[in-house]
């Protein structure tokens, strides 16, 4: 077995009742053979009668081989090495917590993998020192990771190897787990027609920028007047869509006060990257416009 090979939970096998990752193998004339992703690919069998509630016309719609799949632990025999397995009695609610499980403990097992590989060491002994000691004492080493990028007394009273081993681990940790920042935008149109109309605008948009936080800050810029967008980056989407509807509220409250309008063209939510390049080459626009249009106007001078 590679060194770099190993069950990501501290039992060897699993539990009657598990919901397990698997991956199919080969379709047989009693079921198909598969293996248990997160038991270091050991084998097990999802019988023919267990694969669906329904009448089986064709296995091949209902299982193929190469495709990960949810299954329930039927039975362990751990002397002889079988288990199997059911896909008929997995709920939708099984599936979900399924995928959420093994999506973290791919995470857990790629990051201990990297440092094995760089220190030449037994990637069996991290998890035996490092990441199952952590899923005892945190439920998961994966939330235990997240915890200790803000918090490195995580780590204390753990016995790895080395300590050069805990501060690798730490740096591609942060490397890996630190939350990309999600920008989240709205577009609204501003306008005031009374005496000081402009003035109104622009008390309007400093009472959107106003609920700004430490961590959110809101920004209100002009694309062509009547427009204008809202914009903030958010390390959680929610948050950051209340803040920008808020932002909005003042806006309107503000500039119905001077008798002005609102109106919302874009309702706030999370922005793609092609998005926010077509609002920068929107702006860009207009900047060249305006610059052509203030050239036009020394030539006329002249």
């Amino acid at each position: 077995m590679s060194s770099t090979n190993c069950r990501f939970y501290e039992n060897k096998y699993p539990e009657v009742d598990e919901v397990v990752m698997v991956n199919v193998q080969e379709i047989a004339e009693m079921g198909a053979y598969v293996k248990l992703l997160e038991y270091d690919n050991i084998e097990g069998m999802v019988l023919l009668s267990e694969l669906s509630r329904r009448r089986i016309r064709s296995i091949q719609k209902l299982i193929r081989v190469g495709k990960n799949e949810v299954a329930v632990v039927l039975r362990v025999d751990k002397e002889k090495g079988y288990i199997d397995l059911s896909k008929r009695r997995v709920s939708a609610e099984d599936i979900v917590k399924c995928d959420e499980r093994y999506n973290k403990s791919k995470a857990v097992h790629s990051i201990l993998r990297h440092c094995a590989e760089k220190f030449n060491i037994s990637l069996e002994k991290l998890y035996e020192t490092i990441g199952w000691p952590l899923s005892r004492k945190y439920g998961h080493a994966y939330d235990a990771f997240k915890l200790s990028i803000t918090d490195s007394n995580i780590f204390e009273g753990l016995t790895p190897p080395n300590d050069a081993i805990l501060e690798e681990l730490k740096l591609y940790i942060s490397r890996r787990l630190t939350p990309q920042a999600i920008n989240i935008r709205a577009d609204v149109e501003v306008s005031c027609f009374g005496y000081e109309g402009i003035d109104a605008i622009k008390l309007a948009l400093k009472e959107a920028e106003s609920v700004s936080t430490e961590q959110m800050q809101v920004k209100a810029k002009l694309v062509a007047a009547p427009l204008y967008f809202l914009s903030v980056q958010s390390l959680d989407k929610n948050q950051g869509i209340q803040l920008l509807e808020k932002s909005i509220e003042k806006i309107i409250n503000s500039i119905e006060k001077n008798g002005g309008i609102c109106k919302i063209n874009m309702a706030p939510k999370a922005v793609t990257a092609t998005e926010d390049a077509e609002l920068e080459r929107m702006l860009e626009s207009n900047k060249k416009d305006e610059n052509e249009d203030d050239e036009d106007e020394d030539e006329d001078e002249d």
